[in-house]
């Protein structure tokens, strides 16, 4: 078979050699059905949707173990497409007015949400029509009581489909996957954003050149510049290779050099910080050479449970990030929710507009007690130490002047 060549687009950097494993997604079948008991079928898909959102937590949580916590946080824009109030209203009146069973009700409205995101000509949306189809397909799995679809790699492998989803890529066998190719999606898919993360090649948009990528054809991909080589002969494997061994041998460099200051050509030095959502991405940021944290989300302490953390709780993560950076500066946020963030324990009314609304300081500064422990916390966590505190959605000086005095 002669060698061809065909493009997309390099999402993530790197050359992998292999043979293509061919995947795609098999069409759930979703019978409309009469339904009498109307109640009991909007049981059913809160049911259901409570399941799920435990399933793409647990998901979150493998991703933060494997890729850190800034990007698993992919997964909490599933658990908001699982609470968005429009979809659900619209499913819950498709089951109430139609009298239809809730998996026909729910695929037939993330379908209309997703394909609306596709219609809107913005790269970054239709990208999320992905992750709507990903949750919207865990959701019929649950209400049908079937086994969701995986991927068994016999041996390290490309992996090629027409799209991937996150719940795909993170649940994969990382030492079997060699890279991921797709006909559909772009730079800014989640698919492509945790492929750079994992440091697999990845290259999107193929298109319908896809098709010519088969089960067991030994490929060629090079992330970097989008090109796949099908059934290429052995000067070429070896060509490569040799680019293979040339990037692996640049990366170590710069890795080697990652401590040493930045300079720009004429002479001035850049400050190159980090932004981190956890004390383990701290270590992480050091590796690569990062002269400390130019950014510390607080959320992830105060999302996702029944109460806030207390003071200690508080201090021991904070310490960990500043005995980490030593005398490195630190910037560290305080808690930003609201929005699409919201915190159960917090008694916080429906706005017009909440993410311009009550988030923030303007949050903090209408429960100081809550603020008061975080800056009690930070403050005992950096002492010793090079501690920024960043204050968010500042509106007027008088806001600055009362987070002054709540850390005074």
């Amino acid at each position: 078979m002669s060698t061809q060549k065909i493009h997309g687009f390099g999402a993530s950097s790197g050359i992998a050699i292999g043979p293509v494993f061919r995947y795609e997604t098999r069409e759930q079948g979703v019978e409309e059905r009469h339904v009498e008991d109307i109640a009991a079928e909007q049981a059913r898909l809160n049911a259901a949707l409570a399941q799920a959102q435990a399933e793409i937590q647990a998901l979150a949580a493998q991703a933060q173990q494997e890729v850190g916590s800034s990007t698993a946080s992919i997964f909490e824009a599933h658990e908001m497409f699982l609470s968005d109030p429009e979809l659900l209203e619209q499913v819950r009146a498709t089951i109430e007015t139609r009298h239809v069973n809730a998996d026909y009700a729910w695929k037939e409205g993330t379908e209309h949400y997703a394909a609306t995101l596709r219609s809107l000509g913005d790269e970054y949306l239709a990208a999320r029509a992905t992750d709507v189809e990903d949750v919207a397909r865990r959701v019929i799995h649950i209400l049908q009581g079937t086994e969701e679809q995986t991927m068994h790699l016999e041996e390290p492998s490309v992996i090629v489909a027409t799209e991937l989803t996150p719940s795909d890529t993170v649940t994969l066998d990382k030492q079997k996957v060699l890279a991921f190719c797709t006909a559909r999606g772009g730079a800014t898919s989640h698919v492509a954003i945790l492929a750079k993360a994992l440091g697999i090649p990845s290259i999107v948009g193929l298109g319908a050149a896809a098709d010519q990528l088969h089960t067991g054809a030994q490929v060629i991909v090079n992330g970097t510049t989008g090109e796949i080589v099908i059934q290429p002969d052995e000067a070429t494997i070896a060509a490569y290779r040799q680019q293979a061994h040339t990037f692996a041998q640049s990366q170590s460099e710069a890795q080697e050099k990652a401590g040493a200051p930045a300079f720009t050509v004429d002479g001035k030095q850049i400050e190159v910080v980090a932004n981190i959502g956890s004390p383990a991405e701290a270590v992480e940021a050091l590796a690569y050479g990062a002269e400390g944290v130019g950014l510390l989300r607080t959320e992830f302490l105060f999302l996702d449970r029944d109460t806030p953390p207390d003071e200690d709780e508080q201090v021991a993560v904070y310490s960990r990030v500043m005995e980490a950076m030593g005398q490195r500066p630190v910037v560290i946020r305080t808690l930003v929710i609201g929005g699409d963030k919201p915190a159960p324990y917090l008694d916080m009314p429906a706005e017009m507009n909440p993410f311009l609304g009550v988030r923030g300081l303007r949050l903090s500064l209408a429960h100081p007690e809550m603020f008061q422990v975080q800056l009690r916390a930070l403050l005992r966590a950096g002492a010793d130490h090079n501690l920024k505190i960043m204050v968010e959605m500042v509106a007027s000086s008088g806001e600055v002047l009362a987070a002054h005095e709540q850390i005074a």
